[in-house]
């Protein structure tokens, strides 16, 4: 058991590749994680191929796609299906001491020994926030006494920073940021603030008579920059043990942000890359390259097979991922490509997406009032802004049949149903059903303030 490495996975909610230094972001926000990756491998092209929260973490936590867990919806009813393992429950069985720090309820949270909570919320009238600091308060003892153990470890931190609400403290909140978020000239905030989904959770922690996006936006990134200094502290601790070289350490996330991009407004929904490219750090001197950089296709699923590789154990488990150390020797350029992608937040979505194209369908009206199937060529519109569907029938239709074919070939393959089409009331409101009309989509959905956003996501783990 001695010679198992320990492994501390960190896992952030709703971060943006796109918005760290270390994947070209030219804002300053993660040096201490850019330093911790020219010690590792960093693969540039990793998705969450199935968004949000609940779905995400099912997928990263098990090595499996959305058939396997039959989890699609941020609000899943029930338990994850007993037969798919946990990567806690199989490195619980190996011996490890498993320990959830922020992450209860969720139906891949099955399996930690210990389960510690920290204060991840915040609005205006409580002040600035320190998520992050709650959370090393929390993580720091409880690495300290799994390292006094005799038995290697499993630590997962799940990073409430930079989710909602954007409130990093001094010096973080103006670190980006050195104009007047109030100016009544700018108009920018106006469609945000009068969006009557999120409006009121919005006027509960972004500054009163916030005028500016961008300011929002240089809150965002201040959260980043805040909760990785914290992560900085995590890696101290590690090297100051003198067992960071011992551990496996990860860094992911279950999806990142929309910010103000495609009238997303400051969330996490919508299957536009903005939420389904994430980051993923991985560093193991004794079996993964240093400085190393991959720019093969992979998703989430392919976690946990990489995890048991690198601590050398046999599962006999087949997973629905790969180990991406594959690519990290070269054995493989990239997985596949061209992947199924769902979204069951507040909105019911799914699609196809490869190199070039994205097609995304709308399964109900959304609240956004957005056209029923969209189409985009991501080589000539990184930023997903010219819908295509209409131009080019041709291509809707063969990414059409490849992500049908993909999904009977599931279906056939696991004896189970796309759980995309059985979520009964996936939007929270009992008894409504599927909506009918983006009116009625908009005029139900409703985020009130932190304490029922907070509610909202209790709500998801029951």
């Amino acid at each position: 058991m001695a010679n198992k490495p320990n492994l501390l996975l960190i896992g952030i909610d709703s971060l943006r590749a796109d918005h760290m230094s270390c994947y070209g972001y030219p804002r300053q926000t993660t040096p201490h994680i850019d330093r911790f990756a020219e010690g590792g491998t960093l693969f540039e092209n990793t998705f969450s191929a199935y968004v949000p929260t609940t779905p995400g973490y099912a997928s990263m936590l098990t090595g499996m796609d959305l058939f396997s867990t039959q989890v699609v919806a941020l609000r899943h009813q029930g338990e994850m299906r007993a037969e798919v393992k946990t990567l806690a429950e199989i490195l619980g069985e190996e011996g490890y001491n498993t320990t959830s720090v922020g992450f209860q309820g969720n139906p891949a949270a099955r399996g930690f020994d210990n389960y510690l909570n920290f204060a991840g919320w915040g609005s205006w009238s409580e002040g600035r926030s320190p998520k992050a600091q709650n959370l090393n308060d929390v993580a720091i003892p409880e690495l300290d006494r799994l390292a006094g153990d005799d038995k290697p470890f499993f630590l997962f931190l799940r990073h409430m920073d930079p989710h909602a609400p954007y409130l990093p403290p001094a010096p973080y909140e103006r670190a980006f940021y050195h104009g007047n978020e109030c100016d009544p000239a700018n108009k920018s905030m106006d469609p945000v603030r009068t969006f009557k989904p999120f409006c009121d959770f919005f006027a509960c922690w972004m500054p009163p008579g916030i005028s500016d996006k961008d300011y929002v936006i240089a809150q965002y990134d201040g959260a980043v920059a805040y909760m990785e200094a914290a992560i900085q502290t995590i890696f101290t601790a590690l090297e100051t043990r003198g067992i960071l070289d011992d551990t496996i350490v990860v860094l992911n996330a279950d999806h990142g942000e929309t910010l103000y991009d495609h009238e997303c407004w400051f969330d996490h929904h919508g299957t536009y890359d903005n939420v389904l490219h994430i980051p993923l750090i991985v560093r193991y001197p004794a079996k993964v390259p240093a400085g190393q950089r991959l720019k093969g296709f992979n998703r989430q699923q392919d976690l946990v097979p990489t995890l048991l590789e690198l601590a050398g154990i046999e599962t006999g488990i087949q997973f629905d991922g790969q180990s991406l150390m594959k690519l990290a020797r070269g054995e493989a350029a990239s997985f596949d490509s061209g992947f199924y992608i769902t979204e069951c937040t507040w909105q019911r979505k799914q699609g196809w997406r490869t190199p070039e194209w994205k097609l995304i369908e709308a399964l109900e009206p959304d609240f956004h009032f957005k056209p029923p199937v969209e189409l985009y060529n991501l080589v000539e519109d990184p930023g997903e802004n010219n819908n295509l569907a209409d131009q080019c029938p041709e291509v809707v239709e063969v990414l059409q049949t490849r992500m049908n074919a993909w999904l009977a070939k599931r279906e056939q393959e696991t004896g189970l149903p796309n759980p995309i089409h059985h979520q009964g009331d996936w939007h929270g409101h009992q008894g409504v059903g599927p909506f009918k009309t983006s009116q009625q989509a908009y005029d139900t959905l409703h985020i009130g303030d932190p304490g029922q956003a907070a509610k909202l996501q209790a709500e998801a783990r029951k």
